[in-house]
């Protein structure tokens, strides 16, 4: 079986980010399927590079997350004509592999089908055009109403849609209910995270002490709501609560956060420069609490974010700032607690309950690890995927028993 998988901003663990099409790829060649993976950097030539079995197509198609609207659209259209423009010198796949963001990447699916007769599967990570119209970035009505016929229109034709989790594919399913949905959610590499004691060593790399420590490892942008966990940091020193507070990450808030972090004159908070899934597996041993936030949209709640997942198979507990399927799994296993924005005192006595009460921490981040290797691992996923191309060769591997819980 042949696949080309087209992701425009494919990363590897080395390279640190979401990391989820590297596994699926990576997966598949595996178990014996031909990847050719068609992706962009931000050079100026055309590269090929073999890793680990998956052929990666590199376009030259600049892209920033600091770009405006129009300059963003200049770069989904321009991967979109390069792409295609490979996809036919390359030998006929047996599917196209698709995923998004950006919505964009769909169109090379209609494209394919209607020229080659190829099937595609597309993939969803995020709700797209809902997610940048809630945040404001596309207000044009008829743009809208574009954006949201051609979302329609890609889960239409493609074969199978994929949803990272189950609010996702309830969004899908109203829009366009005789789509064939299936629920593949993100994962982590239980191996790269695991629950380990606090290393002496690696808090000195980090300028740390050893004490309650609450991190954040990914995107610092406009929905990412990083900067609430400043007001829990300026609240902790305020009343001399020994705590400290980690970001590790970048994104275009990234400069703000820092202005009001010393604004407020903070002791007890310290952003690290983001790096790869071997860094941030660093930050999560050497942290006992996950911050898991996103700007308070109702499409953001259903969110399938790589850094929860990352916190689970590290064993960390899980303090979450929105009310998803997050949220949900967090209250039923007993991963964490909510952080709510509007009442920060209350998340505060958790944390000061928490850090006098160790056994009690110690039974979430159990908890944690234990629902990573249930449902969430990398094989898990990989299992999925390979069923969904050839349910006759490859088994079906589930995670059910997490799909009630909605957003």
């Amino acid at each position: 079986m042949r696949v080309i998988y087209i992701h425009q901003y494919f990363l590897t663990p080395g390279e640190g980010g979401a990391t989820r099409s590297y596994y699926l790829a990576k997966g598949m060649v595996d178990h014996g399927i031909e990847v050719e993976m068609i992706t962009a950097h931000n050079r100026p030539y055309y590269d090929l590079k073999v890793i680990h079995g998956i052929k990666v197509h590199y376009l030259p198609v600049s892209y920033d997350q600091e770009f405006g609207f129009f300059k963003r659209l200049w770069a989904f259209f321009t991967f979109i004509k390069i792409a295609k423009k490979w996809i036919k010198k390359l030998s006929r796949p047996d599917y196209l592999y698709i995923t998004s963001t950006p919505l964009t990447t769909g169109l090379i699916g209609l494209w394919a089908k209607r020229r080659f007769a190829l099937p595609f599967i597309f993939e969803v990570r995020d709700l797209w055009p809902d997610a940048p119209i809630q945040v404001g970035a596309i207000k044009n009505p008829i743009l809208k109403k574009f954006l949201y016929a051609l979302e329609k229109r890609i889960y239409h034709h493609a074969l199978k849609v994929i949803a990272l989790s189950p609010g996702i594919a309830d969004n899908i399913r109203k829009k366009c209910p005789e789509c064939e949905v299936q629920i593949v959610p993100n994962f982590a590499d239980t191996e790269i995270f695991q629950p380990k004691e606090k290393s002496p060593e690696l808090m000195e790399k980090y300028g740390l002490q050893n004490v309650l420590t609450i991190s954040y490892a990914g995107a610092i942008g406009r929905v990412n709501a990083v900067e609430e966990i400043l007001v829990l940091a300026k609240m902790a020193q305020e009343n001399e609560l020994d705590f400290q507070f980690i970001v590790m990450g970048k994104g275009s808030c990234l400069p703000d956060l820092l202005k009001k972090a010393k604004c407020l004159n903070l002791n007890n908070f310290k952003h690290i420069t983001f790096g790869s899934k071997n860094k941030v597996a660093e930050i999560l041993s050497i942290s006992d609490i996950a911050f898991i936030s996103f700007d308070h949209l109702p499409v953001l709640k259903t969110n399938s974010p790589n850094k929860f997942f990352d916190g689970l198979a590290a064993g960390k507990a899980i303090m979450v700032n929105h009310k998803g399927w997050v949220y949900h799994l967090v209250k039923t296993y007993n991963l964490g607690f909510y952080f709510n924005p509007k009442k920060p005192v209350e998340a505060l006595n958790k944390l000061e309950f928490l850090s006098k009460n160790p056994n009690q921490l110690k039974e979430m981040q159990q908890n944690s690890r234990n629902l990573s290797e249930k449902y969430f691992t990398k094989e898990k996923a990989v299992g999925q995927v390979l069923h969904l191309l050839d349910p006759v060769k490859f088994g079906r591997s589930t995670t059910d028993g997490v799909y009630t819980l909605t957003a």
